[in-house]
């Protein structure tokens, strides 16, 4: 690949709130979750080319299996090279794979991949994955159905998260089959946490956000992967009030006001070297930014 490909940043997803709902005919779960993007991410590289070509600076990530390839494949004869740096940690809840394949598909929209056939972004996105819809809104969301309901917030608070990442991977098909097996009480939409976040994170009530960030999977996935149940404890003692699982697993976070304070809880985690942190900002970005 040449050095003078142009980039775009893929972001990485928090999930503020992310409430499973019952399991589906269809053999999938409704969800209710607000989603926000970050500041930090993949990027992708692309420039034309006389034929599809794509690579990745990890190799275990390069083959047709990747949802950048797919996502290009699902353009028609795509004419251009993709490149992937990958920084989101995979299997950690943070969206990396289907930001990767929503970036491809607004790259196309916008028309800075050249030529590509007609296509229906948000089919596309659907039928890649539940999470690359919510990509396509370039803002936070709430999320609804099984990721193809996505309600914008707007523009979002200038907030940030530390995000520690243990030495460990989830799978998200298990940790449904887990929840699965959990009575659960029924929980309306009028009552529900996301609704209660999406309103508190318009206002830009940092608190009130705070207070409500919930996820059910935590429990489950710190039950079975110390390492995880390990750095959310190391969040509370380095200050954090509320530290929250992301997604399914395994990195988790803590909200933070700016980034001075978002520094601060990472510099006084106490884990092992191979805990990662990341510091990152709320991602303010296109027709959202303020």
């Amino acid at each position: 690949m040449g050095t003078a490909m142009a980039r775009a940043l893929a972001p990485a997803k928090i999930n503020l709130t992310l409430e499973v709902l019952a399991r589906r005919p269809d053999g999938y779960h409704g969800v209710r979750s607000v989603m926000v993007p970050l500041g930090f991410g993949d990027e992708v590289e692309y420039e034309p080319a006389a034929e599809f070509a794509f690579s990745c600076d990890r190799p275990d990530l390069a083959g047709d299996d990747n949802l950048v390839v797919r996502a290009a494949r699902a353009l028609g004869g795509p004419r251009f090279a993709l490149h992937l740096h990958k920084r989101v940690p995979t299997q950690a809840g943070l969206g990396g794979g289907s930001s990767d394949a929503a970036t491809v598909l607004l790259l196309a929209a916008a028309g800075r991949l050249g030529p590509v056939e007609p296509f229906d972004a948000l089919a596309v996105a659907r039928s890649l994955g539940s999470d690359v819809p919510f990509f396509l809104s370039e803002t936070a969301a709430l999320v609804e159905g099984t990721g193809e309901r996505v309600t914008p917030l707007g523009a979002v608070p200038p907030w940030w998260v530390t995000i520690v990442a243990p030495p460990a991977a989830v799978s998200t098909a298990h940790a449904y089959a887990r929840i699965d097996r959990l009575q659960r009480e029924v929980r309306p939409r009028n009552v529900s946490r996301s609704l209660v976040a999406g309103e508190a994170l318009q206002r830009g009530d940092f608190t009130a956000v705070e207070d409500v960030l919930w996820n059910d999977f935590q429990q489950i996935v710190c039950e079975e992967a110390p390492p995880i149940a390990r750095a959310l404890d190391a969040l509370r003692e380095a200050g954090a009030r509320n530290p929250l699982l992301a997604g399914s697993g395994a990195c988790v976070f803590a909200l933070a006001p700016d980034r001075e304070r978002a520094e601060t809880i990472a510099t006084a985690v106490r884990v092992s070297d191979d805990f990662a942190r990341i510091v990152a900002p709320f991602r303010a970005a296109g027709r959202w930014r303020a």
